[in-house]
């Protein structure tokens, strides 16, 4: 769950994934003349011509031409479910309609965790990919650069929420008892990087539970309470239980203290993928500009995309959650100076965090 931290466990095994795609057609293409154009539900349309090979016929003025098959080249791309992959939502939803690259058919996977990803990047199978921005980052080492970024596609998604506890500021924390979730992962670094910021170190008792579900339930059973808790979970425990509120958007934190924004989730890319076809690429990172753009125009009629996908539970949530899901989609320089800027506060909290090193500039596609 994006915010929530991650385990990365590499090895072989079964990757339940699912496939945005009621069928897939293979167009028998007629050289020499446009052929005749399919659409299926994940599929994309396609035109070709080739060199007219003619056979004779009985009349020596007439031939018939061979036929050859062309299948569409298929890229395989995925995600994980919440807020990592909203942004994409209306990109999955509208591809079969209107492909955004012709000849190409982007086939799309939702997985529940990164391990259900991570195999499939390491080995290739997936050209590209949705995941947290760490992760990226300790691929990247294991797989000598061979996985690269090629955005920032959300910004923070923890939030502190408060039950009977008034909160203004990260100031009104202290000498208090904090639950969240992430031990040992990025919701502790940033937590523990805003609060030394801050001058809280060793004035906020934070207690680490083992998974934001925990959190919300502890939450939820007390009678008072602080608790620090990603989208979309800080929307489903405040719609259940209304003397929950959210009171303070730790996005907004980290921009009073730091030159670079919080950000959580990016795209990776294989590297021999994209330098091969550059077209490709530019055309998935328009399409999918495209489809965060509709998604912060049409929150409503976006959401309702997002739920039917099962990206989230129901469009009541993702509608509410999306503003402080903070979907984004920055790209090039920009997506390096603010992945740079978070990668080096993991390596200070935790070198393994990120692969053990700092990535170099190889890492950033097209920066």
């Amino acid at each position: 769950l994006d915010g929530a931290g991650l385990t990365l466990r590499l090895g072989s095994g079964a990757f339940p994934h699912r496939k945005f795609c009621l069928m897939k057609l293979k167009l028998r293409l007629v050289p020499a003349v446009l052929a005749a154009l399919a659409l299926a539900a994940c599929g994309r349309v396609t035109t070709a011509s080739d060199p007219a090979t003619s056979t004779p016929a009985e009349t020596p003025t007439t031939a018939a031409p061979a036929t050859a098959t062309a299948p569409a080249a298929v890229v395989n791309v995925a995600a994980l479910k919440g807020p990592t992959a909203m942004g994409l939502a209306h990109f999955m939803t509208t591809e079969a309609a209107s492909p955004a690259a012709p000849g190409v058919t982007f086939d799309f996977t939702l997985a529940g965790s990164a391990d259900e990803v991570t195999p499939r990047l390491v080995s290739g199978d997936l050209q590209l990919a949705a995941v947290p921005v760490n992760l990226a980052a300790v691929l990247s080492a294991k797989t000598d650069g061979a996985i690269q970024l090629a955005a920032v596609n959300t910004l923070g998604v923890l939030h502190v929420v408060t039950k009977g506890v008034e909160v203004t500021s990260l100031a009104d924390l202290a000498g208090q008892t904090v639950w969240s979730t992430g031990k040992g992962t990025t919701p502790e670094y940033v937590l523990e990087y805003l609060l030394a910021q801050n001058g809280l170190t060793g004035k906020v008792q934070v207690e680490y539970l083992s998974e934001a579900t925990e959190v919300a339930s502890r939450l939820a059973a007390a009678d008072t309470g602080l608790a620090v808790l990603p989208e979309p979970y800080v929307t489903t425990v405040t719609a259940k239980d209304p003397s929950i509120t959210v009171a303070l958007d730790l996005t907004d934190e980290w921009d009073k203290v730091s030159d670079t924004p919080l950000i959580t989730g990016g795209l990776v890319v294989q590297r021999d993928w994209a330098t091969a076809h550059p077209e490709e690429m530019a055309a998935f990172l328009d399409a999918y500009a495209a489809s965060v753009a509709y998604t912060s125009d049409h929150r409503a009629e976006a959401a309702a995309e997002i739920a039917n996908l099962g990206i989230v539970p129901s469009a009541a949530v993702a509608e509410q959650a999306l503003p402080g899901a903070h979907i984004v989609l920055l790209t090039g320089a920009e997506a390096k100076t603010a992945a740079q800027g978070y990668l080096q506060v993991l390596f200070e909290a935790n070198p393994a965090s990120v692969g053990g090193a700092l990535p170099g500039d190889s890492f950033y596609y097209a920066a």
